[in-house]
């Protein structure tokens, strides 16, 4: 219970305010039982009651009006036959002055329950209404007594309408008058406007002013353009509240009050007594409708009981309980009280429910309500909003995030269909930056799979150089060994290095096998690999790898990045057919991506490799590898060989027991086992021994260009041009270049790529205009060495000079190994002292120690 209810309160007023709250008290519906309806009376009770009326005694008249009262009236006739006659002794009664003030005020009432009996004493009535010199409680029975008689007064509604502006009549008598205008009815309804005005002067005393609330409520429909009168009236706290709970009363015969009505009633409840709040709150249920809006505010406001009030609201809940305190708000103004409560209360919902990014809009409108009004409680609000905007910042920046986020794996998932994408987006490096918010390329950077989608549509180009159309797996032959620096005995190349990782040099001379495990690694590889001749790193090797992306791109940082996050793995072939220059800038690339994926191979020479690169040695077959390896290559054979099957084994053993006897001295078996330890020497071995030909191991390539040369003849009529086509060849050196000059020699090339010998290889491709290209390379350096060598050979200058030029260029490295047998003798002698004397002089002994080696059998 409120404190302040606690409090007692004195009355303002003695008699009227007894009168009218006992007349109340018994009239409203939550005080007594349902009313039992009045008996009708039977004849001979009305027969004693009209006995009584003659009696000596004012008191025992008295008793016969009262008792007469209590009775159901309106079928008198059919127990009496003259009603009119009590009618007159009635009206005899009011009239003498000389009787008990308390025998004519029973007298009057019974007037009024006479009905169309008492017709001809309305006038009488209104006049005795209207007398001053009459005691003010008889007066106010008759004028009761007029209301209750319905049609019969209505000729004299206008004397009463008058008698109401009478400012010096009683009023207590008004108000009975008032009330009694209002029962009335229909014959009331053209004096609303009037009793309306009395009820708006605020001149008048309150209880007349009441009595006129009361009026109209009685009057229904017709009084509905006064509620606001009504509720004007209801607002003055100095009005008794026992009178502005009458006036209440009367409001719900008129209509429902909206929001914005109800919360007069509401802010009464504050002002009300121990023994009215509950009444107040009962009024604004009823005359709120008990709509789910006045239900709220009277959960949370007008001192509800505590236990109905949740210590948890749902989010549904507390937003509504919020919006009906918003339409409220601005409507609870002018009551103090009220909107106290109301902001104590928008603070307690506001840290009970766990409010979401859509709530601002309402909690700021109370926030600034709050603020506006200057209560403390603004401070609740804006602890609320700023922690909420937080979360809402929070959950933005997700949603963004989540939306930023699928935009781009949209694009990546676009990216490889779509050059346009590439170029745009990815490979600019301003646009990737900005949209990208920086953290895109942090993530195309590090994660393995945005890394393979970046490179995917360009792994044809990547891998192109590597030849893999003409590569079989299969065919690889997976037990040449290498030897480690830190290992004693050499180990499986495919153990030691299963995939590309750290930087590594694969060092072995030519034919040993290095691009074909290059090729290897590509075609196993789960990654995105790069492979690049060492030749086309001439501008450098990001230069080199820019190039194969199609000119996509265009940010070579990003790239940078990608390189040295693991992002791609390099192989670069052949470093010792470049330039040093070339070979310089290779390595200061793999020394400055050290956490890069790089293999590199080369073969023996002079020079310093990368600091962070392990060097592993390529080594040459072993015996036993040798007829294992020759034994191998039987399904790369030509379909057509002439020697296949059991056959090819038997001949493939029985060259080998030849090559290998022991009745051959200690260098030419030395000899022998060198050339068969090269896998790409056996490789021509096998295929010599399928054509039913004797391998000449000391002139292999020759013996197959005869064989090639022969055909050639056979085929073509003429003779094969081998100084012409060996002098593009040099030309082709010279320029670091690798495509025949397939226009110029096409049935050459067609020649070379039979498959009996197998010395070039096609490469089917398309250009970026989209046409269908087609070029040629020799299956080896071997191959191109030896048609190299033929510029070497001969008396001329220009021979001689070559000899001399190329001394320290590795590109022509195998032409002098070639020398060693296809010079004469003594020649060959001359050269090696050359050799000698270069590599004192330069240190690099990459040519000279092995000349010395393999002219040593001739010697």
């Amino acid at each position: 219970m409120p404190k302040h209810l606690l409090k007692k309160r004195s009355p303002l007023f003695f008699l009227f305010p007894f009168i009218l709250l006992l007349t109340l008290l018994f009239a409203l519906p939550w005080v007594s039982a349902k009313e039992q309806p009045k008996p009708k009376p039977e004849a001979w009770q009305i027969n004693g009651i009209v006995a009584a009326l003659d009696d000596g005694y004012e008191e025992v008249k008295k008793l016969a009006f009262d008792k007469f009262n209590e009775y159901d009236l309106k079928n008198l006739k059919s127990v009496f036959q003259k009603p009119e006659d009590i009618a007159q002794k009635a009206a005899k009664i009011l009239k003498d002055k000389s009787v008990d003030k308390d025998v004519r005020s029973s007298a009057a009432s019974a007037l009024g329950n006479l009905g169309e009996a008492a017709k001809p004493y309305v006038k009488d009535i209104l006049d005795f209404l209207k007398d001053k010199s009459v005691d003010s409680y008889v007066r106010s029975s008759a004028a009761s007594a007029l209301g209750n008689l319905g049609e019969a007064a209505k000729p004299y509604v206008k004397d009463i309408l008058d008698f109401l502006k009478d400012e010096f009549v009683d009023s207590i008598v008004i108000y009975r008058a008032a009330e009694a205008l209002g029962n009335l009815g229909e014959a009331a309804k053209p004096y609303v406007k009037d009793i309306a005005d009395i009820l708006k002067d605020k001149s008048v005393d309150s209880n007349v002013r009441s009595g006129a609330a009361v009026a109209l409520g009685n009057l229904g429909e017709a009084a509905k353009p006064y509620v606001k009168d009504i509720l004007d009236f209801l607002k003055d706290k100095s009005v008794d509240s026992t009178v502005r709970r009458g006036v209440a009363e009367a409001l719900g015969r008129i209509e429902q009050l909206n929001l914005n009505n109800i919360v007069v009633i509401l802010d009464s409840i504050y002002y009300a007594g121990q023994s009215e709040f509950e009444q107040w709150r009962f009024l604004t249920y009823f005359l709120g409708g008990g709509t789910v809006e006045v239900k709220i505010l009277l959960t949370w406001l007008g001192f509800p009981e505590t236990k109905t009030i949740s210590h948890k609201l749902t989010h549904d809940r507390g937003d509504k309980t919020l919006k009906i305190f918003a339409q409220v708000w601005e409507p609870s103004r002018d009551f103090t009280r009220l909107r106290e409560d109301l902001a104590k209360q928008i603070a307690v919902v506001a840290r009970k429910v766990s409010w979401q990014p859509q709530d601002i809009v309402i909690l700021e409108t109370h926030y600034n309500n709050l603020k506006n009004a200057g209560f403390n409680e603004a401070d609740s609000l804006q602890s609320v909003i700023v922690n909420l905007k937080g979360w809402q910042w929070f959950l933005n920046a997700r949603m963004m995030i989540l939306i930023h986020a699928t935009f781009w794996l949209a694009l990546i998932f676009a990216y490889p269909k779509f050059p346009q994408v590439q170029a745009i987006f990815f490979w600019n490096p301003w646009v990737r930056r900005i949209l990208g918010v920086g953290y895109v390329g942090f993530l195309l950077a590090w994660i393995p799979f945005f890394r393979r989608k970046l490179f995917e549509p360009f792994k044809p180009s990547l891998l192109a150089d590597a030849g893999l159309d003409n590569f079989n797996p299969q065919t690889y032959f997976p037990e040449s060994q290498v030897k480690l620096p830190s290992a004693e005995k050499p180990q499986a190349i495919t153990q030691v290095l299963p995939s590309i990782t750290g930087q590594i040099v694969l060092e072995g001379d030519s034919g040993l096998g290095k691009s074909m495990f290059l090729r290897h690694l590509v075609k196993t590889s789960p990654r995105i690999v790069v492979y690049l001749p060492a030749r086309k790193c001439d501008k450098g090797v990001i230069e080199a790898i820019q190039a194969k992306l199609h000119g996509q791109a265009q940010d070579a940082d990003f790239l940078k990045n990608l390189i040295y996050s693991g992002a791609l793995d390099i192989c670069i072939d052949g470093l010792n057919e470049v330039t040093a220059d070339t070979r310089a800038k290779i390595c200061q690339f793999v020394e400055s991506y050290f956490r890069g994926n790089i293999i590199m191979t080369t073969q023996p020479l002079e020079w310093t490799p990368p600091s962070t690169a392990k060097i592993y040695k390529l080594q040459p077959l072993e015996q036993a590898q040798i007829q294992q390896f020759l034994l191998s290559r039987q399904p790369r054979l030509p379909k057509d060989a002439k020697v296949q099957g059991d056959d090819y084994k038997q001949a493939c053993n029985n060259y080998l027991a030849q090559s290998l006897s022991n009745q051959e001295s200690s260098e030419e078996l030395a000899a022998n086992q060198r050339v068969l330890s090269n896998p790409m020497d056996l490789t021509v071995v096998a295929l010599m021994i399928s054509q039913s030909e004797y391998p000449d191991l000391f002139h292999l390539q020759e013996q197959q260009y005869n064989l090639i040369a022969a055909e050639y003849l056979q085929e073509w009529n003429q003779e094969f041009p081998l100084k012409k086509f060996s002098d593009a060849v040099y030309q082709m050196r010279l320029n670091d270049e690798q495509a025949l000059p397939a226009d110029d020699f096409y049935q050459v090339v067609q020649s070379l790529e039979d498959d009996k010998y197998k010395m070039v290889v096609s490469r089917q491709w398309q250009n970026e205009a989209g046409a269908a290209k087609r070029e040629w390379y020799f299956r080896h350096d071997k191959i191109m060495d030896f048609f190299l060598v033929q510029n070497f050979l001969g008396d001329s200058d220009e021979a001689k000079n070559r000899l001399i030029d190329h001394m320290g260029d590795s590109r022509f490295r195998g032409v002098y190994f070639l020398l060693v047998n296809l010079l004469p003798l003594d020649a060959a002698k001359e050269l090696k002292e050359k050799l000698v004397q270069y590599a004192a002089d330069t240190k690099d002994h990459t040519v000279s120690d092995t000349f010395v080696q393999l002219l040593r059998p001739r010697a």
